[in-house]
């Protein structure tokens, strides 16, 4: 398994590679969690993928999408200021330069990738590593994002701890949080796991 980040993309292998993370999305938020989002042909994909975003994604030797999370700078339409607002503090939230969205985190848990660290399953720690390792490539210090509070328990359970910026709320069928984790090496190298390979350094890609 490996990391990679990809953008728009630019040769028919990154095309695949996108062409799977949004299946993964579909069977994780649809069909797994029985979330209401858009699925067309078997992908789910929605108005913030048009904004030419940053796709991180744990990919498997043989090119199968195990992993994937999408990344927008929070200064501009993100889904924490603009669907998410109820849970931020007056409805807004207070972005910076330095600041980058996570948003459609997800890990198919059954691919037999091993655990790490307090029995988190290695995909997921691998995904941590590629966001974090991204962020500070590219120059951002803190990731907001919008989790539950089962995911808000993984991330304490790692030693990354969800900041809150607003209490949680019932949406839908889910208690919502908000909140910002930092990106710096040394929680890179804390929560890298050990076989942890990278392509990141070799993409050079940022989002519009």
């Amino acid at each position: 398994m490996y990391i990679t980040a990809v953008a728009t993309p630019r040769n028919e292998a990154e095309r695949k590679l996108l062409s799977e993370q949004h299946k993964l999305r579909a069977e994780v938020f649809s069909g797994r969690l029985g979330w209401e989002v858009d699925v067309r042909g078997g992908q789910e994909r929605d108005h913030f993928d048009d904004l030419r975003p940053i796709y991180i994604l744990a990919v498997t030797d043989n090119d199968r999408v195990i992993g994937c999370a999408r990344l927008l700078p929070a200064a501009g339409p993100t889904m924490i200021a603009n669907v998410f607002s109820s849970l931020l503090p007056d409805g807004k939230l207070r972005s910076h330069d330095a600041m980058i969205e996570s948003s459609r985190f997800c890990v198919d848990t059954s691919v037999e990738a091993g655990r790490g660290s307090n029995a988190i399953h290695e995909a997921t720690l691998t995904m941590f590593a590629g966001i974090i390792e991204w962020s500070i490539a590219n120059g951002y210090t803190e990731i907001v994002t919008v989790t539950d509070l089962r995911f808000e328990r993984i991330l304490s359970r790692v030693d990354w701890p969800l900041q809150r910026i607003g209490p949680p709320r019932k949406i839908g069928s889910t208690t919502a949080v908000a909140g910002t984790l930092p990106a710096d090496p040394a929680i890179f190298a804390r929560l890298r796991p050990k076989n942890y390979q990278s392509m990141i350094a070799f993409t050079h890609c940022q989002p519009a």
